[in-house]
């Protein structure tokens, strides 16, 4: 016999992520670092809430394994005490608080992106890209986000591939540098140039410096949609959540660029969410693409097929997918001019 219980979970999921928001939004994580354990009582006196949702609140966190119970009260967990405290070089809270304020309102409205075809958290009438005229607060929140998500992410594909077989990588629209560093401290021989738009890099750089690789990272201006060709003399070129925000024409002219930077033998990486040959899932990279119809003018997720199609048409052989799990990818197509 059939129950409802499936679909009342995807009714409710909503639920788990604003209880995870709020909990956020309070600094209540950072307020438990280091062990620290408190009661409800002592929740409703220090951010200044009533006995009924402080109860609700620690016993939803903990339900969702955020907090654990502990000498008559609650702390966190191992997962909150590493991702969710403010500060902490893995803080995951970036992201949750970009998409708090920025995507989640959007999503209410999803009905209206699937009749218009049109993105909701920005006006493409009005603004030129995705955050112009945009709050300076809610840039620096998607920045952290991505470079929190990024971070996770590199460490994966520095193990799933062996960079050790090249010596200078050039990272297409790279962002943050997170994946600049990442692979520079696992690879010492390894050089790479980070190549995005120029108010993009000045973030870049600073990360690059805080992590003393600047003799290493070589910061690039540069727009991979307008300019003619890419930086040359690199052996790899990594493509890390990058395609999926463009249209099938604009990825198929991106990797014709990377192809002519590359010198024969040199390798492609690209890295994302991968739909399977059905487009049946998996449910990440499946609502990642729902998610491009809310923020993006063509973006959407797409399937091993399609890249290995697009990566033999810009001439690449030896086409293959490395898979591993991260927060912002599944797996990676590797192929070789």
């Amino acid at each position: 016999m059939h129950t409802p219980n499936s679909l009342m979970q995807l009714v409710s999921g909503f639920w788990s992520f604003k209880t995870l928001a709020v909990a956020v939004e309070l600094d209540l994580f950072t307020a438990l670092a280091g062990g620290r354990s408190v009661t409800v009582t002592e929740v409703c006196e220090e951010f200044g809430i009533a006995e009924r949702p402080a109860d609700m609140l620690l016993a939803s966190c903990a339900s969702l394994g955020l907090l654990e119970r502990y000498d008559g009260g609650y702390r966190n967990t191992a997962l909150a005490e590493q991702f969710l405290v403010s500060g902490r070089p893995d803080y995951f809270g970036g992201l949750v608080r970009y998409c708090d304020k920025r995507t989640y309102p959007a999503w209410h409205r999803i009905g209206e992106a699937l009749r218009t075809d049109r993105p909701l958290t920005w006006d493409p009438d009005e603004q030129s890209s995705l955050f112009d005229d945009e709050d300076p607060e809610l840039v620096r929140l998607f920045w952290d986000a991505m470079h929190s998500t990024s971070m996770f992410t590199a460490r994966v594909i520095a193990d799933a591939y062996d960079f050790s077989v090249h010596k200078s990588l050039l990272d297409v629209g790279g962002g943050s540098g997170a994946y600049d560093i990442v692979l520079c401290e696992k690879y010492p021989h390894l050089q790479a140039t980070l190549f995005d738009l120029a108010h993009v890099c000045d973030a870049a750089r600073r990360n690059v410096e805080r992590a003393n690789l600047s003799g290493r990272v070589t910061v690039t201006p540069g727009d991979f949609l307008t300019d003619p060709v890419l930086p040359g003399g690199h052996d790899v070129i990594l493509l890390s959540m990058i395609l999926h925000d463009w249209d099938v024409a604009t990825n198929r002219s991106l990797l014709a660029k990377c192809h002519a930077a590359l010198p024969p033998g040199g390798v492609v990486i690209v890295s994302e969410l991968i739909l399977n040959s059905e487009r049946t899932g998996p449910p990440a990279a499946a609502l990642m693409g729902l998610n491009m119809v809310v923020e993006t003018e063509g973006g959407r997720n797409y399937s091993e097929v399609e890249y290995a199609q697009w990566l033999r048409d810009a001439g690449f052989t030896d086409v293959h997918r490395v898979s591993f799990d991260a927060p912002g990818a599944n797996g990676a197509m590797v192929a070789r001019k």
